[in-house]
């Protein structure tokens, strides 16, 4: 009798302590469902970065922020123009030269025109110049040339005014849209005859805004500018180095001769 009450007791001691564990798991889980649910709940609860600038548009001054909105469009617009615009003009310059070196070299400048005619870009239409002028002496050729140059490279710089001039204005706008909107606010504190913190911490948050707008603006079109700068000075490089090596070209013809 003993014995049986001792072996169900050992029974129930070793089934509590199998049981206790898978319990002290199932509380675990709960809790990391509870957590992860709870995580989910609140990341669906809290607005996305669309809806937070929509709204942080509409608080600030309607005005303002559509001609800083207009800005970042006109100058992007002009920024992918003359990025396309350059993309176009890039060529292999290397390959370029190396067959127009061949046909030089063998004495066939019709040829060698005919290349640069259809191929495309500033460093082309600088050799053809050249080229056209390979009877005239060195310092008429290089002066041509040279004069050919800026004007190809004032194509390239074409709408980069424009660009500096939205970079300017975007922050201009955003400032001037910033004390009109702390003017306002003050007016309205003035009729409410209150000037209480809240009150005027809501009213100048408004007004700044603006300025947060302008400059991010700026910031934005100023990274494409740069970029667009440093895709002209690579291509009035290629642009020098051509001219220098055709000249190099054409006076060892020349001196064959």
């Amino acid at each position: 009798m003993k014995k049986n009450i001792i072996q169900k007791f050992v029974l129930a001691l070793v089934l509590a302590m199998m049981v206790l564990p898978l319990a002290a798991q199932t509380d675990s889980l709960s809790t990391a469902a509870g957590d992860m649910a709870e995580e989910l709940t609140t990341a669906v609860s809290q607005p996305g970065l669309q809806q937070v600038l929509k709204t942080k548009f509409i608080e600030g001054n309607a005005t303002f922020m559509s001609l800083v909105a207009l800005a970042l469009v006109l100058g992007l617009t002009f920024c992918i123009e003359r990025i396309v615009f350059l993309t176009l003009s890039q060529i292999n310059t290397r390959r370029f030269m190396a067959d127009l070196e061949t046909k030089v070299c063998q004495g066939d400048l019709d040829a060698a025109r005919e290349q640069c005619r259809q191929t495309r870009g500033p460093v082309a239409a600088i050799c053809y110049q050249g080229l056209l002028r390979a009877n005239d002496s060195d310092e008429e050729r290089e002066r041509a040339m040279q004069s050919y140059g800026a004007v190809q490279t004032a194509r390239l710089e074409k709408g980069c005014s424009w660009i500096k001039l939205f970079i300017a204005i975007a922050p201009s706008l955003g400032f001037l849209g910033t004390v009109i909107g702390m003017v306002m606010a003050f007016d309205q504190i003035q009729q409410a005859n209150d000037f209480g913190a809240a009150t005027v911490a809501a009213g100048m948050k408004v007004a700044l805004i603006t300025t947060i707008f302008g400059i991010i603006v700026a910031l934005i079109l100023q990274l494409f500018y740069n970029y667009i700068l440093g895709r002209i000075d690579r291509l009035v490089d290629e642009m020098e180095e051509s001219a220098i090596t055709l000249t190099d070209m054409l006076k060892a013809t020349k001196a064959h001769e």
